[in-house]
């Protein structure tokens, strides 16, 4: 383990995965507890047509990625809540919406597939530069304030959003804002696991440590030492046996909800907000 940080790419991509399980830690808490998995996952999706863009400007994919992923978790919120449409046919619209949008961008741009796009896909940890790592960071930043400010209207609405409008909670800006934290994690996490692998970090380390503990705070504090944990372990066997990291990250995550399962058989049937 200490050999493979002798290279800066290493350390890097260590810090990344560090950052990752921070933001996955915290937002993936509220994903599961308010089972919105399937919104992480169109709005992951949807942050294609943000990396297109990116490359259609020719800037840093990332920097297009965090409006166009906001914008496009508030459309998710704002179609399912004023129209008649269902949550699920928002988030089918923003889904195909923005992966047809980052399709059409490139293309305008290049006329031919980037070979850096697919890091965007499938991620690559092993290539994220510190311009990279300074943005997660300020991500992470931005999402610790934003819980810190509003941790308890989140779990009010996480638990029980209809009682929580009627005590007078703004249920609709807070889930919008909820959202929006979403996104930012999503932005966090296309470089290291990339698009299409986004739900697993999001939605993993919370599904393992919820066995474990019914306090939210407790909650997210386990996922985020669990995010760090097993990404490590997945980053070094990437390393070891040359293996995609992203895919790495994902089975490690994977065998260790089942080993956790096993272990622990009978997980708390509620979660608490302090």
């Amino acid at each position: 383990m200490i050999e493979m940080l002798q290279y800066e790419f290493m350390r890097n991509a260590l810090m990344a995965a560090i950052l990752v399980s921070i933001a996955c830690g915290i937002v993936g808490t509220y994903v599961v507890i308010k089972r919105i998995v399937f919104i992480s996952g169109g709005i992951s999706h949807a942050a294609f047509g943000g990396v297109g863009l990116g490359y259609l400007l020719a800037i840093n994919p990332i920097l297009t990625a965090i409006p166009f992923t906001i914008l496009s978790a508030l459309a998710i919120g704002i179609i399912s809540k004023k129209t008649k449409a269902g949550e699920d046919s928002a988030i089918g619209i923003i889904w195909a919406g923005g992966m047809a949008l980052g399709i059409l961008f490139i293309d305008l741009k290049t006329g031919y597939t980037p070979p850096d796009l697919f890091s965007y896909l499938f991620g690559s940890i092993l290539t994220v530069p510190t311009t990279d790592l300074l943005l997660m960071l300020a991500l992470d930043a931005a999402i610790i304030t934003t819980v810190a400010l509003f941790h308890r209207e989140f779990s009010a609405i996480s638990f029980d959003e209809e009682f929580s409008t009627i005590i007078g909670v703004p249920t609709r800006r807070l889930y919008l804002l909820l959202l929006a934290l979403i996104a930012l994690s999503v932005v966090v996490l296309i470089r290291v696991v990339g698009i299409i692998l986004i739900i697993a970090l999001l939605t993993i380390p919370t599904t393992i440590s919820i066995q474990y503990t019914n306090r939210l705070k407790k909650l997210m504090l386990l996922s985020t030492l669990t995010g760090i944990a097993t990404t490590t372990a997945g980053l070094y066997l990437s390393y070891l046996f040359d293996l995609a990291s992203g895919a790495s990250i994902v089975l490690v995550l994977i065998a260790v909800l089942i080993l956790s399962t096993l272990l622990k058989p009978k997980p708390h049937s509620t979660t608490k907000t302090t």
